[in-house]
Order: C-alpha cells, then sequence, then structure tokens
C-alpha cells in the first residue's frame, strides 16, 4: 500500500515553485491562487529570500502551494491508500483527498500563517530540533526547562518548542540541539490565540469527507470524515504534533511505500530511522514526477 506524504514548515527554499510554474497552467493555476488569498505566491516561489519566505506567513501557504502542484502533476492514476501531512501538510492532504478544495486550503492555510504569525510577534519564543540521545532523557530534560515536546518526529528528532532564554540553555546527554529557523513556539501555549482566531474563519470552510484515510498528527488515527479532519486542523495550531505515531500508524497499517510531496525530502528523512521498512521517494521539482510513478508502479 502507498501513502502520500506532505512536508511542514522549515522545508521551504528561495526559488521553489521556478520548475513548477514553468508549466503555464500551472502559472495561471498559481496566479489565480494568488489572488484568492492576496498573496503574491509567484514572487514568493521565485524570487523572494530565504529570510522573506522563513516569515511565517508566508513560509505556509507557499509551501501548501507546492504540494498541491506536485500532486497535481504527479496525476490521480497512482493508487494511494493513505495519506498524511506534518503540521501544515495536514492540509495539504486533506485537499488532495477532497476534504476542502485547493482555494479553500490555500484560504485556510493564508488564515493559519497569519494568526500564527501575529502569535509569534507577542512572544519571545522559538524552537529547536533535538537530535539523538536518549529519548526519555530528551522528553525530561525538554520538561525540566519549562519546554514543550512540540513535534515527537520519531526517528530520534524530537522538536522542543518555548522560551527563547530556556531553549538557549537546552542540553540533554548525548544529544545535538540545533535552532530552527522559525519565528514562534508553534503547536504550544503560545499559539492559542492564534488557534482560536483561525478556527472562527475554518469553521466557516465547507468540507466533504475524504477520499482515503488521513492519519491525524495528534494521535496517528486514521480518520475519513470531514468534520474531524477540519477540527484536528485547527487543535493542531496549539497542540503537539506526534509524527512518530504517523509513522507507526504507517507500518501497522500495512503500508509499504510513501511518497512525499514537494518540497520533498523531510518526512523521508524521518521515515528512513523511524520506518525504515517503508519504502521512500521525495518529490523536489518536475523531474522527480517520472520516476515517482516508476516508484509507485504506473507508467506516466
Amino acid at each position: 500500500m502507498i501513502a502520500l506524504i506532505a512536508p511542514g514548515q522549515g522545508c521551504q527554499t528561495p526559488g521553489m515553485l521556478t520548475p513548477w510554474i514553468a508549466d503555464p497552467t500551472f502559472h495561471q493555476l498559481v496566479t489565480t491562487w494568488s489572488e484568492a488569498i492576496d498573496l503574491d505566491l509567484i514572487y514568493l516561489g521565485t524570487k523572494a529570500d530565504a529570510e522573506e519566505i522563513r516569515d511565517t506567513a508566508n513560509a505556509q501557504p507557499l509551501i501548501v502551494a507546492a504540494g498541491l502542484l506536485s500532486a497535481r502533476a504527479l496525476g490521480e492514476e497512482n493508487e494511494i491508500s493513505f495519506m498524511a501531512g506534518h503540521s501544515v501538510g495536514e492540509i495539504t492532504v486533506a485537499a488532495i483527498a477532497g476534504v476542502f478544495t485547493e482555494i479553500d486550503a490555500l484560504r485556510l492555510v493564508r488564515a493559519r500563517g497569519i494568526e500564527m504569525a501575529k502569535a509569534a510577534m507577542d512572544s519571545q519564543s522559538g524552537m529547536s530540533a533535538v537530535l539523538g540521545g536518549d529519548r526519555e532523557d530528551v522528553l525530561q530534560a525538554i520538561k525540566d526547562a519549562g519546554l514543550v515536546a512540540a513535534n515527537d518526529n520519531g526517528g530520534g528528532q524530537i522538536v522542543a518548542a518555548g522560551d527563547l532564554g530556556a531553549l538557549s540553555t537546552l542540553a540533554p546527554e548525548g544529544a545535538r540541539v540545533r535552532a530552527l529557523q522559525v519565528s514562534g513556539a508553534f503547536h504550544t501555549a503560545f499559539m492559542k490565540p492564534a488557534m482560536e482566531s483561525f478556527k472562527s474563519f475554518a469553521t466557516s470552510i465547507t468540507v466533504k469527507d475524504s477520499n482515503v484515510g488521513l492519519l491525524s498528527n495528534k494521535d496517528g488515527a486514521v480518520l475519513l470524515s470531514g468534520e474531524r479532519i477540519l477540527n484536528r486542523i485547527i487543535e493542531q495550531v496549539a497542540n503537539p504534533v506526534r509524527w512518530d505515531l504517523c509513522m507507526s500508524s504507517m507500518e501497522s497499517i500495512g503500508v509499504t511505500q510513501a511518497i512525499e510531496v514537494a518540497p520533498g525530502g523531510t518526512l523521508v528523512g524521518l521515515l528512513k530511522r523511524g520506518a525504515p521498512k517503508i519504502s521512500t521517494y521525495a518529490i523536489k521539482s518536475p523531474d522527480d514526477l517520472e520516476s515517482a510513478r516508476t516508484f509507485a508502479g504506473v507508467k506516466g
């Protein structure tokens, strides 16, 4: 069985949409999306520098747009049994699965990004990846520092979030700590104001039940209900992402292959360490599409 997976914030790079919008149809599509959400995705995806797309309000719509474009380009011939997204990637896969339209996905992520950026501005907070070390020791060190394990990614990677001062002192035994290029403590109580504001907008979106099982970041549960999926997306803003449980669910339900939509690579890396029996392929540019179809057993 094949799972389609979508990455979250932090995987954005300058010029990431350039190869995708070389296709005139995709260029027009992204122009339409840009007008719908009042954000120039063409500029952000082709000319903006790393600092500009680091801004949460810019990064999140850009990542979702790239994921949607690559999924469209991959085609519907592939037999996808399950989908999962990391953080904002849940919006990407929900749109691909038909829970809401692409336009509504971009509207959702635009509102989400704006509200999270606002909440981040009101706090001196951030996130750091903790790599290696004993899992229980790492979790205890995070707790002792007054921080939160905001992303439990499995494969020896846990992301701590909270006060910048506390993050600067975090040093679990046997682990490396690397500050992430994000503007706030996402998926923690710092984001509660963002979650409430986002909820008031998100509940106006029309949803349908999913075409395939979507694995939830909350606990790895497989969901089909459009209403439940949307509620989980809302709650996720101020609550931890348990990607480790999503990977465990993939293994337990029999997923044997996973294709990561653009900008691919991050989740494939986690799967290789946390669920190595699952074969993986990452889509980074249109040049990867034919190989992705071959990997999935579908001729283009």
